[in-house]
């Protein structure tokens, strides 16, 4: 459940970034996401096509993580 959180922690992080702005155009709904592979807590690589075949993958942004309060 760890390694989730923090997989679609890294994904929100990802996908509003500038590489991925430079080099894909974004998805429309319904769109299936890119398979990536994102380093876990563990430091052991994970990938998204891994954990979608466990079942689906709910990604959440915690935006205020990762800023002073």
């Amino acid at each position: 459940m760890r390694t989730r959180l923090l997989l679609c922690s890294l994904v929100a992080v990802v996908l509003i970034g500038p590489a991925v702005a430079r080099t894909a155009s974004a998805l429309e709904v319904g769109q299936k996401a890119p398979d990536f592979a994102l380093n876990a807590v563990d430091g052991k690589p994970v990938k998204l096509s891994d954990l979608t075949a466990k079942g689906p993958v709910v990604i959440y942004t915690f935006i205020a993580a990762f800023t002073p309060t």
